[in-house]
């Protein structure tokens, strides 16, 4: 565990340390497999699947940054959620919210058809519906806050509390706010995971994962794991994973200020239902959110006034708002969860979780906050002149 500052780790890990070149920034690992010094002698790194330098300084980082005792990078986020059911049987028992990540849903509820362990869907806002899930003595409950797509905070440090009493595992979900404003282990959480894809390396052009453990046992079996299902990410998306952590600090302020005032905007604007973001005083979960979160990050989600049409028409009008899934990058990016993130869900799970069919989901970038305004602007003006 590292003393120093988050933006500190972030920016440093692995600067200076070449040995060969005294290069500044640490070299990138291409090769694939690595001399044995003699037979019966095994190197610290034989084969990429198991083990390869430019990926384990990016591990190194994001253990560092979440205050972990070990991690594994994979080749996509749900490979990381995908590793830490691993470590579950068919009698396992996992309780998971029901409105997670549409990708999270389909995993859980597909693997657990295919008997590898019992699944359960709750609303872990609802305290008596945890409660009752939490009776079953589950192996693994599941969090995700602030959730996707709909930014519901829930109290992680309260439900490690309950979970451990009953002697689960609990694994958070963190991609939506990094390290840099939420600590899940420190609330006690044993497993954190990322969308490395998203803010962590924040420029959309790869694909990763991480999970972070927080004890080493399980750090280590997870290891095991991932070099023997393959679920390992490779050397040149951990450099560039770990290039865009350098900057993760200064970014993530830079996306909370640019949704601080496009949430504004939102509140004043006739044609928005209803706004998703727990930094309002009247979210559910705000007073929960501003105990565990140093930050409240870049995402928010609205319901548009209008029909079908309407919406088409005004995704259709945005120009700085890309329609396209993913979140987290440099770029501001619009989802549209029910046909997009969260189809593989039905319509009775989207509608049992909340996913209205105007929902859209916002992810802010770094544009210039007054352009932003403008467009939503724009595309809000359109709707209207159309009605």
């Amino acid at each position: 565990m590292s003393d120093k500052k988050s933006a500190t780790i972030a920016v440093r890990t692995g600067i200076t340390t070449d040995s060969q070149y005294q290069s500044v920034v640490p070299p990138i690992y291409l090769s694939t497999n690595y001399e044995f010094p003699e037979f019966g002698e095994v190197p610290t790194y034989d084969y990429a699947r198991g083990g390869n330098p430019t990926r384990n300084l990016l591990e190194t980082a994001l253990c560092d940054l979440e205050n972990g005792a070990g991690a594994v990078v994979t080749n996509c986020g749900m490979s990381a959620i995908n590793l830490v059911l691993s470590l579950l049987g068919p009698d396992d028992l996992i309780v998971a919210p029901h409105d997670c990540y549409g990708g999270t849903y389909r995993l859980f509820d597909s693997r657990a058809r295919k008997g590898a362990f019992k699944i359960a869907f709750v609303d872990q806002s609802d305290e008596a519906a945890l409660a009752s899930a939490l009776a079953k003595n589950p192996k693994l409950v599941w969090i995700e806050t602030p959730s996707n797509p709909l930014l519901r905070v829930v109290d992680v440090q309260a439900i490690c509390q309950q979970a451990h009493a009953v002697g689960a595992w609990v694994g958070v979900d963190n991609t939506f706010l990094s390290p840099m404003l939420q600590k899940p282990l420190n609330l006690g959480a044993d497993f954190v995971v990322h969308s490395t894809t998203k803010f962590i390396n924040g420029h959309s052009d790869t694909v990763g994962g991480v999970v972070v453990a927080k004890d080493q046992d399980l750090a280590d079996e997870l290891k095991w794991w991932g070099n023997c299902i393959g679920a390992t990410g490779n050397a040149f998306d951990s450099y560039m994973t770990l290039r865009g952590l350098r900057t993760l600090s200064a970014r993530m302020r830079q996306h909370e200020e640019n949704s601080a005032e496009v949430l504004a905007f939102l509140q004043g604007e006739p044609l928005v239902r209803i706004i998703y973001h727990p930094s309002l005083p009247e979210h559910p979960g705000h007073e929960i959110a501003k105990k565990q979160q140093s930050g409240f990050g870049g995402m928010l989600s609205f319901e548009l006034e209008g029909n079908e049409s309407e919406l088409k028409l005004f995704l259709r009008s945005l120009k700085l708002f890309t329609l396209a899934e993913s979140l987290g990058g440099v770029e501001s990016l619009v989802t549209h969860p029910g046909s997009m993130t969260h189809r593989a869900m039905s319509d009775e799970a989207q509608a049992e979780a909340g996913i209205a069919a105007t929902l859209l989901r916002l992810s802010i970038g770094l544009e210039d906050h007054n352009d932003l305004v403008a467009d939503l602007k724009h595309a809000f003006d359109t709707v209207r002149e159309s009605q």
